[in-house]
């Protein structure tokens, strides 16, 4: 009766024979339905914004993570290279470090525009992520965020960077190469800047996250993650 009432659900979203032949491999009587594969995705999202995400709000999250690490737009390079070679390298560093803090302050703001995101997943969305590739739920998040991520994020870059400090390094930085003679003056607006970098590391890090759940057995720390990542395992 199980089997009837599960197929019934699957054929009434879609009757594609992909979708026909994921019905077919749930097991039932652990009660994996549609739902339930939503409520994989959702965990598995959850655990990329929980274990990942909060990694970047540390100090040095940017910092010193490489895969992150915010560097300065190529319009600032020459601002880098010309503060270095009048012998202001410590300034240099500063202000890189500066927008790494500003975008590490930033990213505290990100988890509940997460957490509604993964809310309202629907069983369509579940059911194309979960036979996706190996970060499809990630370019949802994106997909679904980024547009919100962006106006939230962009009033508190500003903020962090008087927070960290990061503004003042900066007026210094500008001031300073823009009185080296002969330069081309700059007046860069790093607030959006750092705010498009800040939201690049945070997808990038959820990816970890989604891709190592969904190639690692182990990393599957739940009945309901390795019951609906192993319907994945065998498309």
């Amino acid at each position: 009766m199980k089997k009837v009432l599960l197929v019934l659900l699957v054929i009434t979203f879609s009757s594609c024979a992909e979708l026909q032949q994921i019905a077919n491999q749930l097991p039932v009587n652990q009660g994996t339905t549609g739902l339930d594969i939503a409520g994989g995705l959702k965990e598995a999202l959850n655990n990329g914004v929980t274990k990942q995400v909060t990694k970047l709000t540390a100090t040095d999250g940017f910092y010193k993570n490489a895969a992150v690490k915010i560097i300065l737009p190529a319009e600032l390079q020459k601002v880098d290279t010309g503060l270095r070679r009048i012998g202001l390298s410590s300034l240099a560093d500063e202000g890189l470090k500066a927008i790494n803090r500003a975008a590490e302050d930033a990213v505290k703001e990100a988890t509940p525009i997460f957490v509604s995101a993964i809310q309202n997943m629907s069983f369509n969305d579940a059911r194309g992520i979960l036979m996706g590739n190996n970060h499809s739920a990630t370019t949802y998040l994106e997909n679904t965020t980024t547009t919100e991520l962006y106006s939230k994020f962009n009033p508190v870059v500003r903020n962090s960077f008087s927070k960290v400090g990061a503004d003042k390094v900066w007026t210094n930085i500008i001031t300073k190469y823009n009185s080296i003679p002969l330069v081309t003056k700059v007046n860069p607006d790093l607030n959006d800047y750092v705010t498009n970098q800040a939201m690049n590391g945070v997808f990038k890090m959820i990816a970890v996250e989604e891709k190592d759940i969904r190639t690692n057995l182990n990393a599957r720390t739940s009945t309901l993650l390795k019951s609906v990542f192993a319907i994945q395992d065998k498309k």
